[in-house]
């Protein structure tokens, strides 16, 4: 069983950050730890209080991970200010952490900011270059490339241009594409399509954190970035296919439909 860390937000409704990534390494049959970068008040509606964690006590969670159960893959979601990006880029440099996925986490579907401008600035200097793999969506994308994406040609674009600043494999999420949810991994090499037609439901709170800790999981077994991701894709197609709908608002996935019977 590989031990896989997540560092990120709590959601306590259970959709999407922490729980969320915790659910998808039992669901692949991964040994889930957490390092909890803030708490967020947060339900299918939108996001209503975020407090994040003082960066001392990020430190010392990621000290007693590595130092007793050393991580086969890393996945990071939420890091709201620069004092949490500098202790986690430390910590990941100190124990030469590997399979390293970073889910860039800027704003919250509902509108909600969730990574200080100072802090996304220090993430591009710093810790970015640290990833295996990076997966904007396309909002996020526009954000770190500088490129407005339009269609299939200004995703390659902008995906090139990330990997060029981070050197690092890129896949950008198509999930607000409108004719399709097609996704594009860029690895240096070449580009790879992960194609998929749009699920007719609305419940995908979640998805982001789901799909880059599935990545995680696929990268600890030992699988290349071009397999891991195309796995992981499948998976988020039937977490967001197999229709849980829970909540007022955008619901979350189904995270262990796999084990339906």
């Amino acid at each position: 069983m590989n031990p896989i860390l997540t560092i990120a937000g709590s959601d306590c409704s259970g959709g999407a950050g922490i729980q969320a990534d915790l659910k998808t390494f039992m669901a692949h049959g991964a040994y889930g730890m957490s390092v909890i970068t803030a708490l967020t008040a947060q339900n299918t509606t939108g996001v209503y209080a975020v407090k994040p964690t003082e960066p001392e006590l990020i430190g010392a969670q990621l000290d007693a991970v590595f130092t007793d159960i050393f991580p086969g893959a890393v996945k990071i979601g939420m890091v709201a200010d620069d004092a949490a990006v500098r202790v986690i880029c430390d910590r990941l440099g100190r124990y030469r952490a590997r399979n390293l996925v970073i889910d860039t986490v800027l704003v919250s579907t509902s509108g909600t900011a969730l990574m200080s401008q100072k802090a996304l600035c220090l993430a591009q200097e710093e810790l970015f270059s640290m990833a295996s793999v990076l997966t904007p969506n396309l909002p996020e994308a526009e954000i770190l490339s500088g490129v407005r994406i339009t269609d299939g040609a200004s995703m390659q674009e902008a995906a090139t241009i990330m990997y060029e600043k981070y050197g690092c494999a890129v896949l950008c999420k198509g999930g607000h594409l409108t004719a399709s949810a097609d996704d594009l991994l860029y690895d240096g090499r070449q580009f790879h399509w992960m194609r998929s037609g749009r699920i007719d439901n609305p419940n995908t709170h979640g998805t982001g954190c789901t799909l880059s800790s599935a990545i995680a999981c696929h990268l600890a077994d030992g699988m290349a970035i071009p397999q891991a991701v195309q796995k992981a894709k499948e998976y988020i197609t039937g977490a967001i296919a197999a229709g849980l709908d829970l909540g007022n608002g955008n619901g979350p996935l189904n995270h262990i439909f796999l084990n339906k019977s």
